[in-house]
């Protein structure tokens, strides 16, 4: 169980690490410049949340492998994503 556990953190840290790349790539206006200052900012502070909440929906699993559903899903999501951007 605990090499499930740090296996899965791994890849979330992982994760995390390539979608700053990823979202700097993304980082252009509709016209194919590249975004700057506040409009930059603020794509790559909700591009990296999008896949910081991609990385916590593989996780969310019960102890017997089901996905979560419902209420503990919702729970599990929001503490997952406030841990993966204070670890940034």
């Amino acid at each position: 169980m605990r090499a499930l556990i740090a296996t899965v953190s791994l890849a979330l840290l992982s994760t995390l690490a390539h979608a700053g790349e990823a979202c700097e790539a993304k980082a252009v206006d509709k016209n194919g410049k590249a975004l700057a200052g506040a409009a930059k900012t603020s794509f790559m502070k909700k591009c990296e949340k999008e896949a910081g909440g991609a990385a916590c929906e593989a996780k969310a699993v019960d102890k017997n492998g089901k996905a979560l559903a419902g209420a503990a899903k919702s729970s599990f999501m929001k503490k997952c994503e406030k841990e993966a951007a204070t670890a940034k």
